[in-house]
């Protein structure tokens, strides 16, 4: 994130104030020092530290700040939009939210599937913004599918994540860790089938134990909301034009993934599906040049490639009138 806002900015010709995340301010001043090292010049690249509702807002409001570009809630993301407005009205670009629908047709492999489909999802704990939450299943392969989903998750190393082979470590601290476990106990009290985890996973830190549900229904909350968790929600679907109304049927929109051989299939899917990135038998695959927000209250505007280069640049018309036009 430090580096899809601030490469950009620094590209166009921009100064930077750049306020770090309060739970994970030391990397972002790591990568002041190794520019500092290399040489930018004192006051190009600025970073603070400090809490969303004092400094986050300070610069939100700052009438001599003539840009904004977030990564965080879509709540959030809300108040940033209010300050923006309220002051100069300096334009903003939102990364925010998502529940990112991944759709395993009836001809996918399943054990193909069932692995991408688990990356998608635990991938940073959960913790990802795109992370594909909301896995539909055709009904074809649905048992089998959350058989191996399941086993999969019983396989996940979790642990210290400094030891070579864990796949996952704790959650980012004790708010965030209370809150999916509320969402678990929620999904349980709603109906959905917890298939494995559910639980804290031993007495120390902040570690979940990967899991899994399935008989999963559109309007439980576990699969209307983002849990920023490693809790897989597993959906069935019969048809194409199932799947693609009820994984449009969100607030957000920011990615989707699909799982299928069939490249009508996957066309038909892509162009349906009303997000702002698209993985075909992939997940979290980025590359320099690829564009990425949302729709909807996923956010505003894009990251990366020309796209981004545009959030930070103004347009300007000159027009000088000539004696001699060169068309006369």
């Amino acid at each position: 994130m430090f580096a899809w806002k601030v490469g950009p900015a620094l590209a166009c010709g921009n100064t930077v104030v750049l306020k770090t995340a309060e739970q994970t301010p030391l990397s972002a001043l790591y990568v002041a020092k190794l520019f500092h090292e290399a040489g930018l010049p004192a006051g190009v690249l600025n970073i603070i530290s400090g809490f969303g509702p004092t400094a986050g807002a300070a610069l939100a409001s700052h009438m001599d700040v003539d840009k904004l570009a977030f990564t965080g809630s879509t709540d959030t993301g809300k108040v940033v939009l209010q300050l923006a407005a309220k002051s100069n009205l300096k334009p903003v670009t939102l990364e925010l939210g998502g529940k990112s629908p991944f759709i395993v047709c009836e001809d996918a492999d399943i054990d193909e599937a069932v692995e991408l489909a688990h990356f998608a999802l635990f991938f940073n704990q959960g913790q990802c913004c795109c992370a594909g939450s909301r896995t539909f299943v055709h009904e074809r392969v649905h048992e089998e599918f959350v058989e191996k989903a399941k086993a999969r998750a019983l396989k996940r190393a979790v642990g210290d994540p400094f030891k070579s082979g864990t796949e996952q470590g704790p959650q980012i601290d004790s708010k965030q860790f209370e809150k999916i476990l509320k969402y678990i106990r929620s999904g349980v009290e709603n109906g959905a089938t917890l298939e494995t985890g559910g639980e804290r996973l031993g007495s120390k830190g902040y570690y979940i134990q990967p899991t899994v549900f399935s008989n999963v229904q559109d309007g439980m909350q576990i699969a209307k909301e983002e849990i920023f968790g490693p809790v897989q929600t597993i959906l069935k679907f019969k048809d194409l034009g199932e799947v693609i109304q009820r994984a449009n049927n969100s607030k957000y929109g920011l990615a989707a993934g699909v799982f299928t051989k069939n490249i009508d299939t996957a066309n038909t899917l892509t162009r349906a599906l009303k997000v702002g990135t698209v993985w075909v038998n992939c997940f979290d695959t980025f590359d320099a040049a690829i564009p990425f927000g949302g729709y909807k209250m996923s956010g505003q505007g894009r990251e990366k490639g020309e796209y981004s280069l545009k959030n930070y640049l103004q347009v300007k018309a000159v027009v000088t009138p000539l004696k001699n036009p060169a068309w006369l």
